[in-house]
């Protein structure tokens, strides 16, 4: 229980932390985010115009101190403010639609690269020193350290643009009423995915490949391991149930260690694809400098992967007793 209390109490301070730099960085700025808005308007700007729109940011008369607890008030209470580029949209709902997208297209990715990459993982590791594992290990390393703005790009021009065999953006067909309850639009959200899953989830088999084998070469010279294969069992009995099984539970922290990282991390896979995800979202805020909900977005951003931190902390003490006994 100690242990639990102490990560819990870092990774709120931490969330702290980032919603202070949240609202220090905006009036860090030279000027201020409503001056930079309407500096290249075509028409002249009212300053009874300016003055709303800075109340409606959060820079109110008062200091900031009076601004500071303003906008703490907000994001605990979730009232994340209104976006300038769609008012009157909230940003709750802006974002609450976006993160959506991104959940679903960075959760199906990091199971997808986790479910792959340990399969590899464990044969690289049963065969270790073999051509297979001399091929497939440091080649998923190679594609790992290539960018991701890089595959993303091939992919579209080569699959979408050049073959035609995928579309080239967004996540359904142009004009298609959303229905969760019609297989049809499920098969259109499945084919619009495929290319933007493949980009976010080939960059991270890699990672996954060399923490299973690493795991399983460490364990295969376990003396059960070697009881195991004296007693003549099989060698898919050995690998699956007796090694990969005890290498997969400390994967399993890296599993959401990956799915607290895979929202920020895939971002440019959905801005190329003009996914209608966060990372879409981010792009135009930063075009219309909505600052609102570039605020929102990083607290939403900071909060999911603290909490996935914390889940992987919490798995850490699970399986591993002796953090069970120091946290008493």
């Amino acid at each position: 229980m100690g242990y639990f209390l102490r990560r819990l109490s870092f990774y709120l301070v931490a969330l702290l932390v980032a919603a202070t730099l949240n609202f220090i960085i905006p009036r860090a700025m030279p000027g201020d985010p409503v001056t930079m808005m309407f500096a290249n308007a075509s028409v002249q700007v009212t300053p009874e115009r300016i003055a709303a729109m800075k109340e409606l940011l959060g820079f109110v008369d008062g200091g900031l101190f009076v601004q500071y607890f303003a906008y703490m008030k907000n994001v605990l209470s979730w009232e994340l403010g209104t976006s300038i580029q769609f008012y009157p949209l909230s940003v709750n709902k802006l974002l609450g639609g976006a993160f959506g997208w991104s959940l679903f297209l960075a959760g199906s990715a990091v199971m997808l690269s986790f479910s792959l990459g340990s399969i590899l993982g464990i044969f690289a590791a049963w065969k270790r020193g073999s051509k297979y594992d001399a091929f497939i290990t440091p080649g998923m390393l190679i594609i790992q350290a290539v960018p991701q703005v890089v595959i993303a790009m091939l992919a579209l021009f080569t699959f979408a643009i050049g073959l035609k065999w995928f579309p080239t953006g967004y996540a359904y067909t142009a004009g298609t009423v959303p229905d969760w309850t019609s297989w049809a639009f499920i098969k259109d959200v499945a084919y619009h995915a495929i290319l933007p899953l493949f980009c976010a989830s080939v960059v991270q088999i890699g990672g996954f490949l060399v923490n299973m084998r690493n795991n399983m070469i460490n364990l295969l010279a376990e003396d059960y391991i070697t009881m195991a294969k004296g007693k003549g069992l099989s060698e898919n009995r050995v690998v699956f149930n007796y090694a990969a099984r005890n290498a997969l539970l400390p994967s399993v922290t890296a599993l959401s260690m990956s799915l607290g990282m895979a929202i920020g991390g895939q971002l440019i896979v959905e801005i190329i694809f003009n996914y209608p995800g966060l990372g879409t979202v981010l792009l135009n805020a930063i075009h219309a400098r909505d600052y609102q909900v570039l605020q929102g977005q990083l607290i939403i951003m900071t909060l999911f992967m603290l909490s996935f931190n914390l889940i992987a902390d919490m798995l850490y003490v699970v399986l591993d007793p002796r953090l069970r006994k120091g946290g008493k």
